[in-house]
C-alpha cells in the first residue's frame, strides 16, 4: 500500500499547480471573484453527502478497513449545510429562480461537476474495501489542496465584511485531514496494508482515474470563474461609461 500512498503524495503535487490555484492564490483579485466559482461546485458538493451515505458506507461490515470507512462518512456526509451558508454570505442566493437553477445545474457550463458524482459512484460502487479507501485518500488528498487556499482567501474576504465562511473558512479546512484514516495512527495502518495483484492494479487505476476527473473539474470551475469576472469588468465598463454621460 505504500507504494499507491506515494502515488496518491505525487499526483497531489502535480495537482497543487494547476491554473485553478493560481488564480486563488492571485490577491491581486478580489476574494469575492477568487470565490466566484462557488455556484458552479454546487452539484457535486451536494452531492458528496450522498456518496458518503450510500457509496462508500457499508451497512454490514465485514472489515476493519470498512470500518474505519464509514467512520470517515459520518464526519464527511453533513457538510453541504456549511456550503449553503456561504453560498447565503457570499451574495449568490438572490441571482436565480428555481427553474433557473436547475437549468443551471445540469448546462453545460457544470457537467463536469455532475461527472465527478457519477464517475466515482461508477468507480465506487460495487468497490472492496480496500479500494474504497484508496479512492478516499485521493479524494481527501485533492480537498486539502482546494480547502487550504480557500480558507486563505476566506480569511481576505471576512477581513472584508466582517463575516465568517464556515465551508470555505478555516472552519471546514481545520476539520480536513486530507486522509480517510485521519485517526491517530491510523495513516501507519494504512501504509502496511497488503495488496494482491489484482488489488494494486485497480488502486492504480482508482488513483489515477480520480486525479484525471478532478483535474477537469478544476479547469471547469476556473473557466467559470473567468467568465464572471470578464461579465462584472463589462458591467463596470457600462457603469462608468453611463457616467461620464449623466
Amino acid at each position: 500500500m505504500q507504494e499507491i500512498l506515494s502515488l496518491i503524495a505525487e499526483k497531489n503535487q502535480e495537482y497543487a499547480k494547476l491554473p485553478l490555484f493560481s488564480f486563488l492564490e492571485d490577491k491581486t483579485i478580489d476574494p469575492r471573484q477568487r470565490l466566484s466559482f462557488a455556484p458552479c461546485i454546487a452539484h457535486f458538493i451536494m452531492s458528496f453527502g450522498d456518496l458518503n451515505k450510500y457509496v462508500f458506507r457499508e451497512k454490514q461490515v465485514n472489515s476493519k478497513i470498512q470500518d474505519i470507512i464509514n467512520e470517515h462518512t459520518y464526519e464527511d456526509d453533513h457538510h453541504w449545510p456549511w456550503f449553503v451558508t456561504d453560498l447565503e454570505k457570499l451574495g449568490f442566493n438572490p441571482q436565480m429562480n428555481f427553474t433557473q437553477v436547475l437549468r443551471y445545474l445540469w448546462s453545460e457550463q457544470s457537467k463536469v461537476s455532475r461527472q465527478l458524482s457519477y464517475q466515482l459512484s461508477a468507480y465506487l460502487l460495487e468497490a472492496e474495501p480496500i479500494i474504497k479507501i484508496v479512492a478516499i485518500e485521493a479524494i481527501e488528498a485533492t480537498g486539502n489542496v482546494l480547502f487550504s487556499r480557500t480558507s486563505l482567501v476566506a480569511s481576505e474576504l471576512t477581513e472584508i465584511t466582517g463575516q465568517n465562511y464556515i465551508y470555505f473558512g478555516d472552519f471546514h479546512f481545520n476539520l480536513e485531514s486530507g486522509h480517510a484514516m485521519g485517526t491517530p495512527g491510523g495513516e501507519d495502518l494504512l501504509a502496511t496494508l497488503q495488496l494482491t495483484d489484482s488489488q494494486r492494479q485497480q488502486a492504480y487505476e482508482v488513483v489515477e482515474k480520480v486525479f484525471s476527473i478532478f483535474t477537469e473539474w478544476t479547469h471547469e470551475l476556473l473557466a467559470y470563474a473567468q467568465k464572471q469576472n470578464a461579465e462584472l469588468e463589462v458591467h463596470k465598463e457600462i457603469e462608468d461609461s453611463a457616467k461620464v454621460y449623466v
